[in-house]
């Protein structure tokens, strides 16, 4: 069973600006969206100071985050890149599953990915990351290039909301709603 170090689990800094972005969304009505926590035992806790030291996942665990955007079903789980590549291995099997389930249960699903070299945060819809999967399960490349994003689903900070996703759902759904009515 997988085990971590408490240290290199403390909250990075991307989850903690997409956990203040959530408070905004629901301060403004706009959002509710939640981080899920992954089930842990503890094994050993430092009695002292009160944290744990060292423990192992209960189970697997599905995506980062989930709640509803103006009545449609979200959920995304956020990564980190340090380089213009990102690899695939960052995503599991049973992610992507949960997020196609999710999808034909008529939510929307999506990475927020944050390219730290760049300075950039990325919104990339489950379809896009299906031709990325979907091509390394096939014998391609088992990563994809930044230039082979979309630069329409850039995410920005507009109006104090640190990373403002909402508008990149808001896109997302009006697409969908496009491809629905052809």
């Amino acid at each position: 069973m997988p085990s971590w170090n408490s240290r290199g689990l403390r909250g990075s800094a991307l989850e903690e600006l997409i956990n203040l972005t959530n408070t905004k969304y629901r301060e403004k009505n706009l959002a509710l969206i939640q981080k899920i926590p992954t089930p842990i035992t503890p094994i050993t806790i430092d009695k002292e100071n009160r944290h744990i030291t060292l423990a192992y996942f209960e189970e697997k665990s599905t995506v980062d985050y989930i709640g509803t955007a103006q009545g449609i079903p979200v959920c995304f789980d956020a990564k980190e890149c340090a380089s213009d590549t990102f690899a695939l291995q960052n995503v599991h099997e049973h992610q992507v599953e949960f997020m196609k389930d999710f999808e034909k249960q008529g939510g929307i699903a999506f990475l927020l990915i944050y390219y730290s070299k760049r300075n950039y945060y990325y919104y990339l819809p489950l379809k896009d990351l299906l031709v990325f999967w979907n091509r390394a399960k096939e014998g391609g490349r088992k990563s994809f290039r930044f230039e082979e994003l979309d630069a329409d689903n850039t995410i920005s900070c507009m109006n104090s909301i640190y990373i403002h996703y909402l508008v990149n759902i808001a896109k997302d759904a009006q697409n969908r709603e496009k491809q629905q009515s052809c």
